[in-house]
């Protein structure tokens, strides 16, 4: 019998964001495209960061959460949902249970930042600690889904989760056009490749020529190693980075897919890289910006790719930081 992931699962397609926008219409918040004449300075082109750092729960992962959820058949729901994840998911995952009233479990790390796991529990959610160094975090979800009759909510190689997160990809299209412009540049924060593959399908149906880029940590740039090898490549270490949302060891089945047909080029940035592009947020834009989430500022201020005269637009993944880490970034 074959095992889950050995499962055909048909590839998202540009219709399935469209149906997740209408999904999310009311709901998940239409963040804005923010620019600043002294980013264009920097970098000689005229850049936009969209700023999910302001949607439900700090990060674009409320979009592919509630996606998913409001898809499960109401028959199922009594039995819940299980998630794994670090701390954006998992926020995400607690919030649109509790909206759609449906109880969640939500396993963590245990060196996930405070605020993550008690904002997570905040929402009603379960949280259940692992150590990421020594167990299978996808093995415990899956045991508890399992024992529960719940359903296993992936963080990204998912096909509504991804159709969910692409409707960032569809807004910044819109804010563009209503604007005049059409992208030239996206860079784009990648853990698992979920926001990437979304904002791919969004935004090459319309624009195939625009160029997207994965911006993740230095040393866990396992999208980049992949789409140089062609295959999916794993991180050697599982921790090791102030980017503690980009910590996934390597890109998801269908995430890669689809990235290495529609995006296929990988930019990485140092823990000194990103805790400027931190600082710089707060300082210039007056945006809080955890580290994984500024990545793809921090591969543009750092010169990681040449937008000059070119429509650019980087996003800000999530702004879920602990204080104490901000403190000492922006100090």
């Amino acid at each position: 019998m074959p095992s889950p992931s050995d499962t055909v699962v048909p590839l998202p397609t540009a219709a399935d964001v469209e149906d997740a926008a209408r999904r999310l219409a009311g709901v998940a918040l239409h963040t804005p495209l923010i620019s600043s004449p002294v980013l264009d300075a920097l970098t000689g082109g005229r850049v936009f960061l969209k700023a999910e750092t302001l949607q439900r729960t700090g990060s674009f992962k409320f979009r592919g959460a509630y996606n998913k959820l409001s898809s499960i058949p109401a028959e199922r729901r009594r039995g819940g949902v299980v998630a794994f994840s670090s701390g954006n998911h998992a926020q995400g995952v607690a919030a649109a249970a509790q909206l759609l009233d449906m109880p969640a479990v939500i396993v963590m790390p245990r060196d996930a930042p405070r605020p993550k796991r008690e904002r997570t529990a905040a929402f009603g959610a379960e949280v259940v600690l692992y150590d990421r160094e020594r167990e299978d975090r996808e093995a415990i979800a899956r045991s508890i889904a399992e024992s529960r009759g719940a359903v296993l909510v992936p963080p990204y190689d998912d096909p509504m989760i991804i159709a969910g997160q692409g409707t960032a990809g569809r807004e910044i299209l819109e804010d563009l056009a209503a604007a005049g412009l059409t992208p030239d540049v996206i860079l784009v924060t990648a853990s698992g490749g979920g926001l990437t593959a979304g904002i791919a399908l969004a935004v090459k149906a319309l624009h195939p020529e625009a160029r997207l880029y994965t911006a993740e940590p230095a040393g866990f740039d396992d999208h980049a190693r992949s789409f140089r090898s062609g295959k999916r490549e794993i991180n050697n270490a599982m921790s090791g980075s102030i980017c503690d949302a980009l910590m996934s060891p390597s890109p998801g089945k269908i995430t890669f897919e689809i990235n290495r047909a529609l995006v296929g080029e990988g930019l990485a940035a140092s823990d000194e890289e990103v805790a400027r592009a931190v600082a710089f947020a707060f300082r210039e834009l007056k945006l809080v910006v955890e580290p994984g989430g500024a990545v793809a500022l921090a591969a543009l201020l750092s010169g990681k790719i040449d937008v000059k005269d070119r429509i650019a637009v980087a996003v800000l993944s999530g702004g879920n930081i602990d204080p104490e880490l901000f403190y000492r970034l922006v100090a």
